[in-house]
């Protein structure tokens, strides 16, 4: 009994310890839940903090690389890509976004340039000298502008041109400074400099073995002639490009010019569509040339004299009818009047006079101006306050032509000079925009059939617009006949390297 009691007993202890058991593994169970659960949201509020960082990252990371190829992009387009600019100060709003990668050289010496003729004459040479310094590698001081010419016009490069963002704009590829180190300006002063005219038309393998050598062995060299002084073609692309570059993103004019271009032009703007007629009978051409048709004997007489007062104009005696049948000359107003009329254009358009005093005053324009009663000069758009820090300076009037010149609607050269090819050049560079290349040598013709009766207007009218069907400024191949450079197409009227197809 008593031992029967005792095993009841013992169970029952054994029963409560195994139930205290029992409570306290539950509640250690539970306990270890409750951490495990912990742990699980803690492991998941991880998982998605990492999967956010990771994504930021992620996103982090592909800015970057579309950044990266943004600006490779930009750096591509920016040099070679033709804009269709709104003025020649549309460098500002483009180049902005550039960020060129730095070219790294060695400098083998200094070039000084002393640029030659009017304003565009420069300009080309200018782009020239640029582009020849770059590719020897040597340090350009800011080049020197004529002075002696038949303009005489004073000015320097900082009055024409924005002399700091000229330097700017090409710091990653060619050294630009505005005057020589100190040390070696005695060697100038001293009249020691290495001087010399480049052959003209010369391609790059003459600068490399006959100038390069001269470079490295006299530190300064000085070119007293800049015109002409590349190839038009036979250069590499790059070097045809680089030549762009300059002429349409560096060569910016200064602000005062820009402003008073850009009030011209919107004034124009503001009246309807405007041509620009580049007429060029003005007196130095037509006395350097030897052209007088339409001139009085006496005028003929003051023509030949200043032709034989200027020594560099090298052709003396010119037969001027010989001349103007070859379409070697000019056309007069009277020409240029029918040529228009013959061509369509709408007479009330306005017609703005890019050129200098005309040769025979305003009683020389009457023709003109009973065809096309709406002719304009900058001098009649402007009052004489804004246009006096000009007057004196026929260069940076010539600038302001340009400017205005290249923003018109139609761009009408009578003469092939350096102007007209010039803004040819730009126009297309522009996206083609209207330009009517006179075929003078065929119009001449024509316009005395017409005056001697051989012609009635109609004929002439659609023998003129047949002529000129593809002399609009639209794509073309420039012309290069080997051998004789100064027959065929300019490179700076037509810069086919760096425009579209």
């Amino acid at each position: 009994m008593v031992k029967s009691l005792g095993k009841i007993l013992e169970n029952n202890t054994k029963q409560e310890n195994l139930s205290e058991n029992r409570k306290k593994l539950g509640i250690k169970y539970y306990i270890d839940g409750i951490k495990m659960e912990k742990l699980k949201n803690t492991m998941i509020s991880r998982s998605k903090m990492a999967k956010k960082k990771m994504g930021m990252i992620q996103l982090v990371l592909s800015m970057v690389l579309v950044w990266g190829c943004l600006m490779q992009l930009l750096n591509l387009t920016e040099i070679w890509g033709p804009k269709v600019l709104s003025h020649v100060s549309s460098n500002e709003d483009t180049s902005s976004h550039i960020v060129p990668s730095k070219r790294m050289f060695e400098s083998n010496g200094f070039l000084m340039v002393s640029s030659n003729g009017g304003l565009n004459q420069m300009r080309a040479g200018i782009c020239d000298m640029v582009t020849i310094a770059r590719y020897l590698n040597m340090t350009l001081v800011v080049p020197e502008l004529d002075k002696t010419s038949f303009w005489n016009d004073q000015s320097e490069f900082d009055d024409i041109f924005d002399v700091n963002y000229f330097i700017k704009s090409l710091k990653d590829e060619v050294n630009i400074i505005k005057e020589l180190p100190s040390n070696l300006k005695k060697r100038v002063n001293s009249e020691n400099l290495f001087s010399m005219p480049p052959i003209s038309w010369s391609n790059m393998t003459y600068y490399y073995n006959v100038v390069l050598p001269r470079v490295r062995k006299h530190t300064v060299i000085h070119f007293n002639k800049t015109d002409c002084r590349l190839a038009n073609n036979g250069l590499p692309k790059d070097v045809q490009q680089f030549r762009c570059r300059v002429n349409y993103k560096s060569l910016r004019f200064t602000s005062p010019i820009e402003e008073l271009g850009k009030r011209i032009v919107n004034n124009l703007k503001s009246k309807g569509p405007f041509l620009v007629l580049h007429l060029r009978y003005e007196m130095d051409m037509l006395a350097f040339s030897g052209c007088t048709e339409g001139c009085t004997p006496t005028e003929v007489e003051e023509l030949t004299s200043l032709r034989y007062a200027y020594p560099w104009w090298k052709e003396k005696v010119i037969n001027s009818s010989e001349r103007r049948k070859a379409g070697l000359c000019p056309l007069t107003p009277a020409e240029t009047a029918l040529t228009l009329q013959a061509l369509g254009i709408d007479p009330n358009i306005q017609i703005y006079i890019a050129a200098g005093d005309i040769y025979g005053g305003h009683s020389r324009l009457s023709t003109l101006q009973s065809a096309f009663p709406n002719l304009v000069k900058k001098e009649t758009l402007l009052p004489y306050s804004d246009l006096a820090p000009f007057m004196n300076h026929s260069s940076q009037m010539a600038a302001l032509d340009y400017m205005v010149s290249i923003e018109s609607d139609i761009f009408v050269p009578t003469y092939g000079g350096n102007m007209a090819k010039l803004v040819e050049g730009h126009r297309r560079y522009m996206g083609y925009r209207k330009t009517i290349n006179l075929d003078r040598r065929a119009l001449v013709e024509l316009i005395d059939e017409y005056k001697n009766g051989s012609l009635n207007w109609e004929k002439f009218s659609n023998r003129v617009k047949f002529v000129h069907r593809h002399l609009m400024g639209t794509s073309k191949t420039r012309l290069e006949i080997p051998g004789k450079p100064k027959l065929e197409d300019y490179f700076y009227s037509n810069p086919q390297e760096c425009l579209p197809p």
